[in-house]
């Protein structure tokens, strides 16, 4: 085993703290990285602060990494010491299903086993994410970081940018589509820039209207503040898309209305309770859909790098040392922060 260090959360009540532990030696199609930097995601907060329920503890939060090469196992062909690589919110599934035949691991049968509240086949032992110094992972799920893309930028693509990458590639947004998004967070502000680049004309729908400015800047035409019923009746039956990353309960009917007839809305957020169900006439009197999406598999997560390699996209970020981790939780609870903090492990020392 190899000797890690990192930062924990100990128990849902207790900040995340300094932790000692192990990675399991690299097998011959194994991967061991350095991790330089990590993003941090609403879904290490949700999963530290046990508020979705069956955490092991301790736990070591953190699925947007970016590090190099530090040593490959002597099957590993894809992958040599030195590379820059990443690793997103998978580490592994069953291969074997449908979904992973189809390159969709992420909706594996058996399900996939995740970068941190997983558990590893090779020693049966809870997984642990990147808010370490080093992560042991297998090489069918190591992704190249392109050339022309800024490595700590590059960082929150790996869980923010397939998220929003995905449905937009699937429902096959591009020129000529009026497309809207609600919400510019974390995955909002991906959502913009990546709708964008793919030649669509993109909306933001805004509780806030000090983010209208940000959003134009980002790439949008205009935005929307969507708790002015006067303005969202103005934006009736004007969408062919809308991709709803909001992680908040609210009522979906109003962006439903917003939908052509034959548009469809896709939900990215998980809420910590339901949507209030939404009106079905909204859907059956214009042939409207609403859909949900997951991340994305792996072949798709590099197709989604190179494609914002191309396009010169990347989160805009916060960087932070190690040691405010719990203070930007605390920031990100209250929406403080444009868009995603990434965490500068040159910062992490051992105890």
């Amino acid at each position: 085993m190899i000797p890690a260090f990192g930062y924990a959360a100990h128990s849902a009540a207790a900040p995340l703290a300094p932790y000692s532990f192990e990675r399991r030696d690299p097998g011959p199609k194994d991967v061991q990285i350095q991790i330089r930097y990590c993003g941090v995601c609403h879904s290490d907060l949700h999963a530290a602060r046990g508020e979705w329920g069956g955490v092991a503890f301790p736990l070591v939060p953190g699925h947007e990494i970016v590090g190099v090469v530090a040593a490959v196992g002597g099957q590993v062909t894809r992958f040599k010491e030195g590379d820059l690589v990443g690793v997103g919110c998978m580490v592994d599934s069953c291969q074997h299903c449908r979904s992973c035949a189809e390159g969709l691991e992420q909706y594996c049968e058996n399900g996939f086993v995740g970068t941190y509240m997983g558990v590893e086949k090779e020693t049966g032992k809870p997984t642990n994410g990147g808010y370490s110094d080093k992560i042991v992972v297998k090489d069918d799920f190591v992704l190249r970081i392109p050339e022309g893309l800024d490595p700590a930028r590059a960082a929150p693509l790996l869980c923010a940018g397939i998220t929003t990458y995905s449905p937009l590639s699937w429902w096959k947004v591009g020129p000529g589509q009026r497309v809207g998004i609600v919400g510019l967070g974390g995955l909002g502000h991906m959502g913009v820039k990546i709708a964008r680049a793919m030649g669509a004309e993109v909306v933001v729908f805004t509780t806030s209207p000090e983010k209208v400015e940000d959003a134009r800047r980002l790439g949008a035409s205009e935005a929307v503040i969507s708790r002015d019923p006067e303005a969202m009746a103005a934006e009736a039956g004007r969408f062919d898309f809308i991709l709803n990353t909001v992680a908040a309960p609210h009522s979906l009917d109003p962006f439903l209305a917003c939908l052509k007839r034959d548009g469809t809305m896709v939900l990215v957020g998980v809420p910590a309770e339901p949507h209030p169900s939404p009106n079905v006439a909204n859907l059956i009197f214009a042939r409207r859909s609403l859909a949900g999406s997951l991340i994305g598999g792996i072949a798709e997560t590099q197709e989604m790098l190179d494609f914002c390699a191309r396009h010169g996209i990347g989160a805009d970020i916060e960087m932070i040392p190690i040691s405010e981790i719990n203070t930007a939780y605390d920031r990100m609870v209250n929406g403080d922060v444009k868009y995603r903090f990434v965490i500068d492990m040159a910062s992490l020392q051992p105890a």
